[in-house]
């Protein structure tokens, strides 16, 4: 049986599923602003829970509800709530995000997710792995149709995506009233190419706020913003 990831505040058990804490989820549960308080939030593709937990530290929402469509990582973040301190204000539902966008009535100020990005063609010999990495369990056109209903007019919605798809994507949230308001682009040192975008989108039509976040400066030696971003979380920060 694999360790629990520990954190600070909190720890996440992820023995019994395929998709195990890793940076993109860090990232993304640092970098989402909670600068305009949101009451409600919504984890869409939350795995292990990773995200709703990093937020339920951060800011006080009273309602963080997340969503997973596959059976065991739901048990498991249903586990990993419940053994948090803010297990009140945590919510797992188990189902698939375009039946469960159609169903909820209420809407959320804040919505995140680290959806699947790898290609449909890209298999392994694990299919609970291969349905959260690949895009097939959840296309963009799911996503954003989904994020469009339920994001309150003020709402943010947040991601993180591989540098390669963030044109595509941003071109195709347009279609749904979604426009990027912030965008961080993530290389892993000075030298390596840009591999993620950190987007937030929002429905006001704005020049989006740019930047570049550099991971580490060598192996190990990690930069002043990256440590800045994440130092709440990490034990060893």
């Amino acid at each position: 049986m694999d360790s629990p990831f520990r954190f600070k505040q909190f720890e996440v058990r992820h023995d019994r599923t395929s998709m195990k804490v890793g940076t993109d989820g860090v990232l993304l549960g640092a970098w989402a602003s909670v600068d305009r308080q949101p009451e409600s939030i919504l984890d869409i593709g939350t795995g292990t829970g990773l995200i709703a937990l990093m937020l339920a530290q951060r800011c006080g929402a009273g309602t963080i509800d997340a969503i997973e469509i596959d059976g065991a990582a739901f048990e498991q973040c249903v586990e990993n709530f419940e053994a948090s301190q803010w297990a009140d204000r945590l919510f797992c539902y188990h189902g698939g995000f375009e039946d469960f966008s159609l169903e909820m009535e209420e809407g959320y100020d804040l919505i995140v997710s680290n959806p699947p990005f790898y290609e449909a063609t890209v298999e392994s010999s694990h299919y609970s792995r291969d349905i959260a990495r690949q895009r097939k369990s959840l296309p963009a056109e799911i996503l954003l149709q989904g994020v469009s209903r339920l994001l309150e007019p003020e709402g943010v919605f947040s991601l993180i995506l591989p540098y390669r798809q963030e044109a595509a994507f941003r071109e195709l949230a347009v279609g749904y009233g979604l426009f990027a308001r912030r965008i961080t682009r993530v290389k892993g040192n000075p030298a390596a190419a840009v591999k993620r975008s950190l987007l937030a989108f929002s429905r006001s039509k704005t020049a989006p706020v740019e930047d570049d976040l550099v991971i580490e400066t060598s192996r190990h030696h990690y930069t002043n913003d990256y440590l800045q971003l994440v130092r709440d979380f990490y034990l060893k920060l």
